[in-house]
């Protein structure tokens, strides 16, 4: 498989995130439909968090093993294993505080007060500023879901790389389209999250791109270069992202109720991860 392909072929496979984002601007949903929604996502993410930590386990533990055959040192393990706690802490401590940083000042809408009374300009430039500031964040936890899932495909874009320049053409064919498969999945895990927020095509455009953007990228530079080191890297930061992004969306999914439909759906978004990756691992990806 040349180059050339191999790239048409990762984009491809990184386009399909598109497929699950429109869902994004559909207004029919209620509270229940929003939190089986999001909470959906949440399987997705929690497979992905798996997958995520399987790969960069198996890194590690292949350092361990040779180093028992005697085929490394021990400083090898030894250094991949802080390389995968750093990038752990970057995705979850990093990413804390730059969204500390980046929330805008809480501004506490006006209440309701006894009937007849009627809101002031100033209550309603609070409330209508306390609305910006909730659509705000719901945006910017979707753009760090997909800048996580980003992430994840762009070392799924190595794999791909790798496999298509050893010449192992089926592998390379199975993996692009399990991702592909898997990717759609996680245009889901984006808009999950926004509740009755609805993005504009713009906005789902540039989180497409972040999300699937990487599996292209992966590609190209995994058939050219192959590091463990850089793949271990990205999952690590990507492993923590998607950790973080996942206890957020439980929280502020758990005031909206409907418990139950949402651990059904989180159980449905699981397995819908875990069958796509099924693809990947039935091909000895």
């Amino acid at each position: 498989m040349t180059f050339a392909e191999t790239t048409l072929l990762g984009a491809i496979a990184g386009s399909t995130i598109f497929l699950g984002l429109p869902l994004g601007r559909w207004r029919l949903l209620g509270t229940r439909g929003r939190v089986a929604l999001a909470m959906f996502a949440v399987g997705v993410l929690a497979f992905l968090f798996v997958d995520v930590f399987e790969h960069a386990f198996a890194i590690v533990e292949d350092r361990v093993v040779g180093f028992k055959d005697d085929k490394n040192g021990v400083l090898e393990p030894i250094g991949l294993a802080l390389l995968l706690a750093a990038g752990f802490a970057t995705g979850t401590v990093g990413l804390a505080m730059f969204e500390r940083r980046m929330r805008p000042k809480d501004v506490v809408p006006p209440m309701a007060g006894a009937a007849g009374d009627t809101l002031t300009v100033e209550d309603h430039r609070l409330l209508e500023d306390h609305r910006r500031g909730v659509r705000s964040a719901r945006l910017r936890t979707g753009m760090t879901i997909a800048a996580a899932i980003g992430l994840h495909n762009f070392a799924e874009g190595l794999a791909i790389g790798v496999a298509a320049n050893a010449g192992e053409i089926g592998l390379a064919t199975v993996l692009i389209i399990g991702f592909a498969l898997h990717n759609t999945t996680e245009g889901f895990g984006i808009v999950g999250p926004l509740g009755d927020v609805r993005p504009s095509w713009r906005w789902l455009g540039a989180a497409g791109l972040i999300g699937g953007g990487p599996t292209f990228l992966g590609s190209m530079i995994g058939y050219q270069v192959s590091s463990d080191a850089l793949a271990l890297v990205f999952y690590a930061v990507a492993g923590g992202a998607i950790l973080y992004v996942v206890v957020e969306i439980w929280h502020a999914m758990r005031r909206f109720g409907h418990r139950e439909v949402g651990l059904w759906m989180l159980t449905a978004g699981f397995m819908i991860g875990l069958i796509t990756d099924m693809v990947v691992v039935y091909g000895g990806g």
